[in-house]
C-alpha cells in the first residue's frame, strides 16, 4: 500500500551561513571597544595620579606663600630692628656731642662774663650772656671765633643795662657748630 501524506510537510529551511562581514566588524567592535575601556582605564589613572600631584603642589604652594609672608615678616621686623640699632649707635655716638659744646662754651668763657642761656636748634647756638665790661664781650666773640669747633659767629646785639648801680653788658651771640 501505498500512503499518501495530504498534510504537507514543512521543509527545513537552510540556515544561512552568517556572513564574515557582519562577523568581522562584531569582532572589530568588541576588540575597539576593549581596546578604548583600556585606554580610559590608563588614561582615567593617569589623570587622577596627575590630579593628585596638582592637589600636593597646591599644597606646597600654599605652604610656601606662609613661608614666604614668614620671611617678609622677618625682613621687615630686621628692617626695624636695624633701624632701632642705626638711631640707638647715632644717639650714642652723638650723646657726648652737646657735652663737648657746652665745655667748649664755657672754656671759652673770660672772667667777668657769665652765660644767661644756649639755645641749640640742630647746628645752631643762639647764646644769651652776661658781661661787666665791652672788652670782656669783644674776647668772648674772638674766643668763639678762634676756635674749631664753631663758625659763623654773628653778635646780634649788646646792651649796656645798669642793674644794682653795675653796668653790664647784655649780648647775644649766633653760631654753628662745625660737623
Amino acid at each position: 500500500m501505498i500512503k499518501v501524506n495530504l498534510l504537507p510537510v514543512k521543509k527545513k529551511k537552510k540556515k544561512k551561513p552568517l556572513p564574515t562581514f557582519l562577523i568581522s566588524m562584531v569582532l572589530i567592535t568588541l576588540l575597539a571597544g576593549t581596546i578604548l575601556a583600556y585606554l580610559i582605564f590608563v588614561f582615567s589613572g593617569r589623570v587622577s595620579e596627575r590630579q593628585a600631584k596638582v592637589k600636593d603642589n597646591e599644597a606646597k604652594i600654599a605652604e610656601l606663600k606662609r613661608t614666604n609672608k614668614d620671611v617678609e615678616d622677618y625682613e621687615k621686623r630686621n628692617a626695624v630692628f636695624q633701624q632701632r640699632k642705626e638711631i640707638i649707635e647715632k644717639l650714642g655716638k652723638n650723646k657726648s656731642f652737646p657735652v663737648k659744646i657746652l665745655d667748649e662754651v664755657s672754656a671759652l668763657l673770660p672772667t667777668g662774663v657769665w652765660l644767661i642761656s644756649m639755645d641749640v636748634k640742630g647746628d645752631t647756638i643762639n647764646l644769651s650772656a652776661t658781661a661787666f665790661t665791652n672788652t670782656d664781650v669783644v674776647n668772648y666773640v674772638d674766643n668763639i671765633k678762634n676756635s674749631k669747633l664753631f663758625s659763623d659767629v654773628y653778635l646780634q646785639e649788646s646792651v649796656q643795662e645798669r642793674a644794682s648801680g653795675v653796668s653790664l653788658y647784655n649780648f647775644r651771640l649766633t653760631f654753628k657748630v662745625q660737623a
